[in-house]
């Protein structure tokens, strides 16, 4: 990796798409510290320190922190990822927009700029939705109209700047914008996390005790790094040999080639998911406060991810094995709506293509379904004990950490596909120096 950046740096147009990606970032960072008008940064911050929600900490993690300050980047790029998401999945329920993917760059365009107003639309339902609630309990200094309408229009403006930075660094950097920002919001969490864990572990201990906790604390990060690189990277490659005809005068085909299908096809999806449906009782509850009682209030406990692994409330624990079932399930509903198995034997069938010993059509795809649910299983699995393991942790150390096995997904896989893009660019310039010489 510090070979390609090297390498990458000597080339003028790389190097100066990797500046101004930079420079992107610096610009993120300084616009967190920016607080929103009229807001008591004292009093969220408080409120912030009394939630024990492990969606809050996620949540923190993935606005670098802008969320607790109060900034104006306060809502970050979340409302561009759930519009995002959502217009995934329309794709899929309405033709037409179906019809738009299928149109190619101009069809990706309209649905492009639908998200953009999907993004705009949600920010400024998510800002109203703070400025009014939180206002009255003493968010806001004065809550008068005039307050609440600057922070509305602050928060929504920091929003689709962010937007905007993201897709600037897509065109004029080094691509993946909207994923970079989201990958410097959670490393900036990280020293943070890592001085609370030494400070817990570390600070204050004999020598031995303290070594010890050191090599275990970086172990455990390493373990965790190498199993998101095994994940991200595992393929499954389905052979496919192409028939030779008669195209005029020319025989073609008789190639072959493969279908790769990811281990971890959907991604960090189904954790997102899997968090959102277990921790939204618990945010709803936080936000109008209300405190649950009796057996609503052990459900609540259980699905609060601080409470799992609990040695003194092993009931807690019920929690993780439904978080467990939602993961597995999120990851085959997911993959089951972005890879057709039906439609991709048909292509093959009629482009001349066959997987050896599988006959066309039917068999195929049937052939491609069983091969999909044992790779989509394998990498549920993987996914599962990534998204785990530091509530286990957590929960038997009180090693609690905004990082965890759903950031870490995100942050190896953004840089694993941003140097990808890097060297392809470098490939491409090689080339075009080659033909222009």
């Amino acid at each position: 990796m510090l070979t390609t950046l090297k390498n990458a740096f000597k080339i003028k147009e790389i190097r100066k798409k990797l500046l101004f990606t930079f420079a992107m970032l610096v610009v993120i960072r300084a616009a967190s510290q920016l607080p929103v008008p009229g807001v008591d940064r004292t009093y969220f911050a408080s409120w912030f320190s009394q939630q024990t929600g492990g969606a809050f900490s996620f949540f923190d993690a993935i606005t670098g922190g802008s969320f607790i300050n109060m900034s104006v980047l306060a809502l970050n790029i979340n409302p561009y990822i759930t519009s995002s998401i959502i217009m995934q999945l329309l794709t899929i329920a309405i033709p037409k927009l179906e019809e738009m993917q299928r149109d190619g760059e101009d069809g990706r365009k309209k649905i492009a700029s639908i998200t953009r107003y999907v993004t705009v639309g949600l920010a400024l339902i998510q800002a109203t939705a703070m400025a009014v609630g939180f206002g009255r309990r003493g968010l806001l200094v004065e809550y008068n109209a005039l307050n609440v309408i600057t922070a509305i229009a602050a928060m929504t403006a920091g929003s689709a700047f962010l937007m905007w930075i993201g897709e600037r660094i897509t065109e004029n950097g080094v691509g993946n914008g909207i994923s970079i920002v989201l990958v410097i919001n959670i490393i900036s969490r990280i020293p943070s996390d890592l001085g609370n864990l030494f400070a817990q572990f570390v600070i204050g201990k004999p020598f031995a005790t303290a070594a010890l906790a050191v090599v275990v604390i970086f172990a455990i990060i390493i373990v965790m790094v190498v199993l998101v690189i095994i994940l991200n990277d595992g393929t499954r490659k389905i052979p496919v040999q192409y028939a030779q005809k008669m195209q005029g005068r020319k025989l073609v085909g008789g190639q072959s080639s493969n279908i790769p299908l990811k281990v971890n096809t959907a991604g960090v999806i189904p954790i997102i998911f899997a968090q959102s449906i277990m921790q939204f009782p618990l945010i709803i509850c936080s936000f109008i406060g209300v405190t649950p009682t009796g057996i609503w209030a052990e459900i609540i406990n259980g699905l609060n991810s601080q409470n799992w692994c609990n040695r003194a409330r092993p009931i807690y624990t019920l929690g993780m094995l439904l978080y467990i079932v939602l993961v597995i399930f999120f990851a085959y509903f997911y993959t089951s709506i972005t890879f057709n198995p039906l439609m991709v034997a048909d292509n093959m069938k009629r482009q001349g293509g066959f997987i050896p010993g599988i006959r066309p059509g039917k068999p195929t795809s049937d052939y491609l379904t069983r091969v999909l649910n044992y790779v989509i299983f394998i990498g549920a699995v993987g996914l599962t004990i990534v998204g785990i393991l530091p509530y286990v942790f957590n929960g038997l150390f009180n090693a609690s950490v905004s990082f965890g096995g759903t950031s870490l997904i995100i942050i190896v896989s953004v840089v694993l596909e941003t140097i990808k893009q890097i060297e392809s660019q470098m490939l491409v310039r090689n080339y075009k120096g080659f033909l222009n010489d």
